[in-house]
């Protein structure tokens, strides 16, 4: 992937050049060029297309997005109710993941979501263990997990 950027950055930059225009537009348009040549030599370059990677990156993005502004909404809620009841908890979270990278990724992304906090990882990156302010059933909370982050963890570290 690194690569395949490289030669397209590479392309765009050699477009500006040879067209004698130093502007936004020509190394937008050369970048576009350069995207089409990486694309028809993509399989003598390592690794899949880059632009699947990006996406999927961007895709996971949006989607911790999503789940913060969701997760800021319930701890409003919590703030905001006259009585507060709520039910914090630790939990194990049996993690699929195998990379470090991707293990410490879904731990910060745990971590940075409100309400959740990980306290303690193991040593072979199997389990993570996480408190939840308000926890009303921990195989729901581990089954949101697996759903939103780890899914796309694994799509975006596909090669």
């Amino acid at each position: 992937m690194p690569l395949q950027i490289l030669i397209n950055l590479f392309l765009a930059v050699v477009w500006m050049f040879m067209g004698s225009e130093f502007s936004v537009a020509s190394f937008t348009t050369g970048y576009i060029m350069g995207l089409v040549a990486v694309f028809l030599l993509r399989s003598f370059l390592p690794g899949s297309f880059y632009v699947k990677r990006v996406w999927r990156i961007v895709k996971l993005f949006f989607i911790f997005i999503i789940e913060m502004v969701k997760a800021n909404i319930d701890v409003v809620k919590i703030v905001l109710s006259p009585k507060i009841d709520v039910h914090p908890g630790f939990y194990a979270y049996p993690c699929d993941l195998e990379e470090d990278w991707e293990v410490v990724l879904l731990a910060s992304l745990i971590t940075l979501t409100p309400g959740t906090v990980v306290v303690a990882i193991s040593d072979d990156h199997s389990t993570i263990y996480i408190h939840g302010v308000d926890m009303r059933s921990a195989e729901e909370e581990i089954e949101n997990i697996k759903n939103a982050f780890e899914k796309e963890i694994k799509e975006v570290a596909k090669p």
